[in-house]
């Protein structure tokens, strides 16, 4: 068993920024379900840009990442802008939703909120492309260094997809989907092995089975897509276009008042 995550702790980690970090979440194996005892902590959010960056010559600093040791853990922080994140939002990028929609929140805002309540406007059909490109991306790895990470990634990306065309929620957390939808049964016996190393090796009994079992995975997806009651486009455009024009003025009025974080 891996040690739970001390998300306050993660908090105070955080750094410190001109227009402040509007949310800040776990991502990647913690967000899924299968973290290692040696797996590093994925932060992913988003902070927001004074306006003097955004209008000036230089190109503003849309993204950051900054990475550190915290009692023998290495983490990792990314951020993208107000703008750039809900952008990718719109673009049917599951791996921005599930950054904005993970339960694993180490610090929030109102506009986190906000962004929270708009999600299902950004939910298309279209989202199964980026889960189906994000799997054989994932299952490429796999054959390459027949490693137990990428292939739980691989059945994680599926049924993530899949969930999400039948249900129109996302769901990352992989015991979850695996208690919910029709999974192969060996699956509970590889995410526990995983807890052992982070790139430790895919002792499997039948590999060709596998093999199908993540080709008809592929296939019921597709099918999940054309059932789909998810529309074709975005419906939220709008109103995230006022949200981060909101956001971006009220900092602005607040730094000229002396009251911005």
């Amino acid at each position: 068993m891996t040690a739970p995550l001390d998300l306050a702790g993660l908090r105070t980690a955080l750094p410190v920024r001109p227009g402040g970090i509007l949310f800040a979440t776990v991502s990647g194996a913690h967000l899924y379900g299968f973290p290692s005892r040696d797996s590093d902590v994925d932060l992913r959010g988003v902070h927001l840009l004074p306006l003097a960056d955004l209008v000036g010559l230089r190109e503003p600093e849309e993204t950051t990442t900054r990475m550190w040791e915290q009692d023998g853990v290495e983490m990792d922080l990314v951020t993208h802008d107000l703008r750039k994140f809900v952008r990718l939002m719109l673009r049917r990028n599951g791996y921005v939703l599930e950054q904005l929609l993970s339960p694993l929140v180490v610090a929030t805002t109102d506009v986190h909120a906000e962004l929270v309540a708009l999600a299902p406007g950004v939910l298309t059909s279209h989202h199964a492309h980026h889960y189906r490109g994000f799997a054989r991306t994932q299952w490429r790895l796999f054959e390459k260094t027949a490693e137990l990470k990428p292939l739980l990634y691989t059945f994680r990306a599926l049924l993530t997809g899949l969930h999400l065309m039948r249900s129109g929620e996302v769901e990352a957390h992989l015991p979850t989907l695996v208690g919910q939808l029709d999974t192969p049964g060996y699956l509970p016996d590889l995410i526990a092995a995983k807890a052992e190393a982070e790139h430790g090796p895919a002792a499997l009994h039948d590999e060709e089975r596998v093999r199908t079992d993540v080709e008809i995975l592929h296939t019921v997806l597709e099918e999940a897509q054309k059932a789909t009651g998810l529309p074709d486009e975005p419906s939220a455009f709008d109103d995230l276009d006022r949200l981060v024009t909101r956001a971006r003025l009220d900092y602005a009025a607040g730094a000229a008042h002396g009251t911005a974080h």
